[in-house]
């Protein structure tokens, strides 16, 4: 049985150039700053010492000379570039999108709050010719920019004064080979690589009872691997719902409370604008007791057709995403019972039979231990941005689904929603705990059975149970898939 020591050794062994050394002491630094943590790791890497040791007032440094972080921050920048003509570099979180009508380029930097009109940041041709597939590819995305004034700005006329976009550097510490992160896999055990996988993500796996408690929270990252999975996750508060979901991975978009509306989510008719479903890999409902929706009924038929198929139709236009939507909720001690009535304590929008039918899990979030200091990730561990672009990579690899098709025993009688939530379950499980695997033959269909088939198995028997509570039209049951 290996050691901390020797899955540390190993790693490093494995992913030289993809480790960092992880410190709560370090990691406190960073939060306090707002930094996001697969940012936190990029610099980790790039001021550590070979011992993992970094210089936190060099970090400071450089954070203050690069990273503006407030709205102050930025009206100094504009000073600089308007007042005193100048160009102005620094690292920031952006947004670029084409508008039809003129054929030019706009960004903005949401964290910022600029602009106010779009027609006040625009990228230069030059620029956006040369890095069109970055700057297009994502809904944001990070990178070292440098922008200057131009008084008269894209109508060419004096008063109607723009920042351009003038240079661009992705922030791409390294290329993502998936191909290499699935050879790694063959040099750990599957319990060497659960405890890998919770390091990468800042967790101790010390901090967790048994292997039950570590699926748990693995299950939470089914949705960034795997596209249009919907899971839902009722949890005591303190475990780690809005962290993992919010922090872990650029590609996601956390709701924190408040009205939401259909055009935010899937397509705004007046901006002529995608939503965040054709944005990110997962959007995350958080503390969804709070939140509203001004047309439940509008809301719950775009939901509804979204969540079945991956389409959606706003007036005159129709979508694709490959987002998938996770709930999250708080849940007192006395509704913890999967057995009862637990979606009581979601919002009215989601008191219906049929909608609920269309997530795929439920995530038993009592069975995660409240966050202790004694959870947080200390040693050599994956570095997060790493890892959650290995993740977002994973989503577009489609042998995993045909290996699951293959590996499982469906009977023709089997709900073709349940057969669809456990397929696609079971397939994220595999990228996450077995990326290695190539045909059937690769895989040893005991750990198939225990570790994918009997947890997505879990996870949709209580959406149905739950359905059979709301509406006794569902069957308390799931198909009996077995592993062939």
């Amino acid at each position: 049985m290996s050691t901390v020591n020797d899955l540390q050794d190993k790693t490093r062994a494995c992913f030289p150039d993809m480790v960092v050394y992880k410190h709560p002491g370090q990691n406190k630094f960073f939060a306090a700053l707002s930094i996001p943590p697969y940012l936190r790791d990029w610099m980790i890497m790039r001021f550590a010492d070979e011992n993992g040791r970094v210089d936190l007032d060099e970090v400071d440094r450089f954070i203050k000379s690069n990273i503006p972080g407030k709205k102050g921050d930025w009206e100094s920048l504009k000073g600089k570039m308007v007042q005193d003509g100048q160009r102005v570099r620094f690292l920031a979180k952006l947004r670029v999108e084409i508008d039809v009508r003129t054929g030019a380029g706009f960004f903005s930097l949401p964290d910022l709050g600029f602009p106010s009109r779009k027609h006040e940041a625009i990228v230069s041709d030059q620029v956006l010719r040369r890095n069109r597939e970055e700057l297009l590819a994502d809904s944001e995305t990070w990178g070292v920019i440098e922008c200057e004034w131009n008084p008269m700005g894209l109508s060419g006329r004096e008063g109607d004064g723009a920042i351009y976009l003038t240079d661009y550097k992705a922030f791409q510490p390294y290329k993502v080979d998936v191909g290499y992160f699935q050879e790694a896999r063959k040099e750990f055990t599957t319990d060497e690589w659960i405890d890998l996988l919770l390091l990468a993500v800042d967790y101790n796996p010390a901090g967790f009872l048994d292997t039950r408690q570590k699926l748990t929270l693995l299950s939470r990252l089914l949705p960034f691997v795997e596209k249009r999975v919907n899971l839902i996750e009722l949890a005591p508060k303190g475990t780690g719902k809005s962290y993992m979901l919010s922090q872990i991975s650029k590609h996601g978009w956390l709701v924190s409370g408040g009205s939401i509306t259909r055009a935010r989510l899937f397509y705004d008719v007046s901006r002529k604008a995608p939503g965040l479903v054709s944005r990110y890999d997962y959007v995350a409902f958080d503390e969804v007791q709070t939140i509203s929706f001004p047309d439940v009924d509008e809301i719950r038929g775009a939901l509804k057709g979204y969540l079945e198929a991956g389409e959606y139709r706003v007036g005159d236009n129709r979508g694709i995403g490959s987002s998938g939507f996770v709930l999250m909720g708080n849940i007192p001690d006395e509704k913890m019972d999967e057995r009862s009535n637990m979606f009581t304590e979601l919002p009215y929008a989601f008191q219906e039979s049929a909608l609920i039918d269309r997530f795929h899990g439920f995530i038993k979030g009592w069975n995660i231990p409240r966050m202790r200091e004694n959870m947080k990730a200390e040693g050599w561990a994956l570095n997060v941005e790493y890892f959650s672009e290995i993740m977002h990579a994973l989503r577009n690899e489609l042998v995993y689904p045909a290996l699951v098709d293959e590996l499982l025993d469906v009977p023709k009688s089997s709900d073709t929603r349940d057969k669809t939530a456990i397929v696609r379950m079971c397939s994220g499980f595999l990228k996450l705990l077995y990326p290695h695997v190539r045909r059937v033959e690769d895989i040893d269909k005991g750990e198939f059975q225990t570790y994918c088939l009997e947890p997505a198995m879990e996870m949709r028997s209580i959406i149905k149970h739950q359905l059979h509570l709301m509406d006794s039209e569902y069957i308390d049951a799931v198909p009996d898939i077995r592993v062939r």
